[in-house]
C-alpha cells in the first residue's frame, strides 16, 4: 500500500502519496477532474515554469521577495523547464477553464522542490506556493502568458524548421523537374501543358505564403498578459512587474516579447492565438492540396496516372503482395484534417469569454500545442520519406502530353475557337490524334499543324523564368 502524507489547504486536510511533490490543490484536482487521458501538455507546464523563474527573479530585483527565496524558486523552476520533474504534473487538461489548477500544480511542485530539498545540490528553503511562488501573479494572467510562450517556442523550434525544410525540398524538385513538360489539368480534366517543375514551384509558393502568415500571426502572440493579475487591473503586484517580466523573458528566450498594451483584452480574449492557429489551418489546407496532388500523380502503378514514382517504404497490403501505398500522404492529410478540426474547437472556445476572463484556456492551449506538434512531425516525415525520394516518370509524362486533346488550344489563334473545338471533338469521337483530326477536317495543312502545335511553346514565360 502506498505511504501517504497529509496536506492542508483552505478546504481542509487531504491525503497525498508520500513521495508526491504536489500539494493539496493538485490532489483535489486529481480527485474532482478524473476526465479522459489527456494531460496538460508539458509544453505548457514548462512555459509556466519559465514564468515562475522570471517572476521570482523580478520579485527579487524589486525587493518584494527576499534573495534566498527568489533564488530557490528560480532554481527549482529552471529544473522543471529542463524536464527534470515531468512526472509531477499529472493533471487532466479538462479542469478549470482558467488553468488555475495547473498553475497551482507548478507552484506546489516548486515549493516542494525548494522546501524538501528535492534538488540534490539545493539548500532547503521554506517557500509558500501562493505567497512566494505565485507572488504578484494570478492564474488569470500567468496561464495565458504561458500559452503564448509555449506557442511561440514550439512554432519557432518545431514547426517552422520543418516547414522551411519542406519548402526547400519542393524548390529543389522544381529545379530538377523544370524541363519535364506534362499535361496540365483543371477540373480533373486535361488542360494545356505545363512543366512538372512549374507545378512543384507552385507548391513551394503556397508554403511560402503560409509561412509568412504564421510569422505575421506570431507578432501578436508576443504580447503577454502578465501583470494583469486577477481581472487586468494589476491588483496586488508591483506596477513594474509585468513590463519587467516581459523584458526578462524576451532577453532569456530571444523573442520580441512585450507586455500587452491592454491587459483586459489579453486576459478576456484570445484573438492572437486564434489568428496563429488560423495560419496553421491555412497551412493544413495547402498541405492537403499538395499531398493529394502528389498522391494522384503517383497513382498506379499500372492503372493510375503514374506520373510520379513515390518512395516504396513499406508493404501496403496484408493480402495483396507487392502493393505499395502513398502512406506518407495519408498520414499528412489525416493530420491536416485534425488541425482543421482543432481550429473549429479553438474558434468556439475563444468566443466564450465572458466579462474579464475567457475560461476555455486549457482547450485552446491543448489544441494549439497538438496542432504544432502534429504539423511539425508530419511535415518532417512527409519531406524525409516522400518528397525527397520522389522521381518523375518521364516517359509517362511525355505520352500523356502527346495524346492530350488540349494541345488544340494552340490552333485557336490561327483558325478560331469553334474550328479548334470541332477538331478536338472529332479526335475524341474517332479515337484519332489531333493531327489526324485536323487534317481530316481540312482546317489546317500538315505543315501548319506541325508548326503551330508545339507543346513546349505553350508553357509560357514562367517556364523560362524557372521556379521562385
Amino acid at each position: 500500500m502506498t505511504a501517504m502524507r497529509t496536506e492542508t489547504d483552505s478546504f481542509g486536510s487531504i491525503a497525498i502519496p508520500q513521495d508526491a511533490l504536489w500539494g493539496a490543490q493538485t490532489a483535489r484536482s486529481l480527485h474532482f477532474f478524473a476526465i479522459g487521458s489527456q494531460r496538460m501538455p508539458l509544453e505548457i507546464i514548462h512555459a509556466l515554469a519559465l514564468v515562475k523563474w522570471a517572476a521570482a527573479t523580478v520579485n527579487g530585483q524589486l525587493g518584494v521577495l527576499d534573495a534566498a527565496r527568489a533564488q530557490a524558486i528560480a532554481d527549482a523552476a529552471q529544473r522543471i523547464v529542463q524536464g527534470a520533474f515531468d512526472a509531477s504534473f499529472p493533471l487532466s487538461v479538462w479542469q478549470t477553464g482558467s488553468g488555475t489548477q495547473s498553475n497551482m500544480n507548478v507552484n506546489e511542485v516548486i515549493a516542494a522542490i525548494t522546501a524538501l530539498g528535492a534538488v540534490p545540490s539545493a539548500t532547503a528553503v521554506p517557500v509558500h506556493a501562493n505567497d512566494d511562488v505565485n507572488r504578484g501573479q494570478s492564474s488569470n494572467d500567468v496561464f495565458p502568458t504561458a500559452m503564448h510562450l509555449a506557442a511561440l517556442l514550439q512554432t519557432h523550434g518545431r514547426l517552422l524548421p520543418a516547414l522551411n525544410a519542406l519548402h526547400e525540398a519542393l524548390l529543389v524538385k522544381a529545379v530538377l523537374f523544370k524541363d519535364l513538360a506534362k499535361i496540365g489539368r483543371t477540373h480533373m480534366q486535361d488542360a494545356t501543358p505545363i512543366t512538372l517543375g512549374q507545378e512543384f514551384g507552385g507548391y513551394a509558393a503556397q508554403l511560402a505564403l503560409c509561412r509568412n502568415q504564421v510569422e505575421q500571426a506570431m507578432q501578436a502572440v508576443c504580447a503577454l498578459a502578465i501583470g494583469g493579475t486577477a481581472v487586468g487591473t494589476g491588483l496586488n503586484t508591483h506596477p513594474e512587474f509585468g513590463a519587467r517580466m516581459a523584458a526578462l523573458l524576451a532577453e532569456h528566450l530571444g523573442l520580441p516579447l512585450r507586455q500587452a498594451d491592454n491587459l483586459f483584452a489579453a486576459m478576456a480574449g484570445h484573438e492572437a492565438l486564434v489568428a496563429l492557429h488560423g495560419s496553421f489551418k491555412m497551412l493544413a489546407i495547402a498541405l492537403t492540396k499538395i499531398g493529394n496532388d502528389i498522391r494522384l500523380m503517383g497513382s498506379g502503378p499500372r492503372a493510375g496516372l503514374g506520373e510520379l514514382l513515390l518512395p516504396q517504404n513499406e508493404a501496403g497490403s496484408s493480402i495483396m503482395p507487392g502493393k505499395v501505398n502513398p502512406t506518407q500522404v495519408e498520414a499528412l492529410t489525416m493530420v491536416c484534417a485534425q488541425v482543421m478540426g482543432h481550429d473549429v474547437a479553438i474558434g468556439i472556445a475563444a468566443s466564450q469569454g465572458q466579462f474579464e476572463l475567457n475560461v476555455y484556456k486549457p482547450l485552446i492551449a491543448l489544441n494549439v500545442q497538438d496542432s504544432i506538434r502534429l504539423l511539425g512531425d508530419a511535415i518532417h516525415s512527409f519531406n524525409q520519406h516522400c518528397v525527397q525520394g520522389l522521381q518523375a516518370h518521364a516517359l509517362r509524362l511525355e505520352d500523356y502530353l502527346q495524346r492530350s486533346l488540349m494541345l488544340v488550344t494552340a490552333l485557336a489563334p490561327h483558325i478560331g475557337y469553334d474550328k479548334a473545338a470541332q477538331i478536338a471533338k472529332h479526335a475524341q469521337t474517332q479515337g484519332s490524334s489531333l493531327r489526324e483530326a485536323a487534317l481530316e477536317l481540312g482546317y489546317v495543312s500538315a505543315a501548319e499543324f506541325d508548326a503551330w502545335v508545339q507543346a513546349r511553346d505553350m508553357l509560357g514565360q514562367a517556364a523560362a523564368q524557372g521556379p521562385h
